[in-house]
């Protein structure tokens, strides 16, 4: 498994599958909490990026999607990832 296998369609077919879905279910579908620091964002809207990543994963081709104790969602790699991508990532302030 390399995260480096992941496309930019990957993620927004993940993307698509949480909009379709909504947040709460996508994240209960997948196992994954709410990102603590670091947030996927496309027009204006955020999405949790570790989660975004590890389901992006199962969008390839005879892959399965990533569970979230298989790959690190920090800015050094699902963040670092998401942005070589051409992808933004903001970092969640303090509510």
């Amino acid at each position: 498994m390399t995260l480096n296998d992941i496309t930019r369609p990957a993620v927004l077919q993940a993307v698509a599958e949480y909009d379709r879905i909504g947040r709460d279910a996508f994240l209960e579908k997948y196992g994954f909490g709410p990102s603590r620091s670091y947030l996927l964002e496309i027009d204006g809207k955020v999405y949790d990026s570790k989660a975004i990543v590890g389901v992006a994963h199962g969008c390839l081709p005879g892959r399965d999607p990533l569970g979230r104790d298989e790959f690190s969602g920090g800015k050094d790699h699902a963040a670092k990832l998401l942005t070589d991508l051409g992808f933004n990532v903001v970092v969640r302030t303090a509510n």
